[in-house]
């Protein structure tokens, strides 16, 4: 899919979300500032939480949403190196729970979590607001 806007960008990440069930994780893929908090923006809109609640992670590991059709935890693994990270931030319950888990720069956690789950690749496009959204059933 190709997004041509931030705008966009959400618009598409919200119809993405009517698909969504209980559990469902993503792993997003994209470089600093491709999109992937504006897709997240859009996921908590189509699952019925207030978007501009979102924001990145980055200092937090993680931010939990909820009041929509279901629960979203959002996750910054920028930092992670180990998977005693992962067990220090409480990572594993998510797994084990009804949220929908995005996980931002999960690159750096692929060799530890092996669960089925989505990919959603964000690449700059021809211009500086353009997009290339790829989602991949992992």
């Amino acid at each position: 899919m190709i997004s041509n806007s931030v705008a966009e960008t959400e618009r598409i990440a919200s119809e993405y979300a009517s698909g969504l069930k209980a559990g469902d994780v993503i792993f997003f893929r994209g470089d600093l500032g491709a999109g992937k908090t504006a897709f997240v923006r859009g996921l908590a809109a189509g699952l019925g939480i207030a978007p501009e609640t979102v924001s990145s992670p980055t200092f937090t590991f993680v931010k939990e949403y909820s009041g929509g059709r279901l629960p979203l935890a959002h996750f910054d693994m920028y930092r992670v190196g180990s998977p005693d990270d992962l067990y220090s931030i409480g990572f594993f319950d998510y797994l084990d729970s009804d949220a929908i888990v995005a996980i931002e720069w999960s690159e750096n956690i692929e060799a530890f979590v092996a669960v089925p789950h989505m990919t959603v690749t964000i690449e700059r496009g021809e211009n500086d607001n353009q997009r290339t959204i790829t989602v991949e059933e992992v």
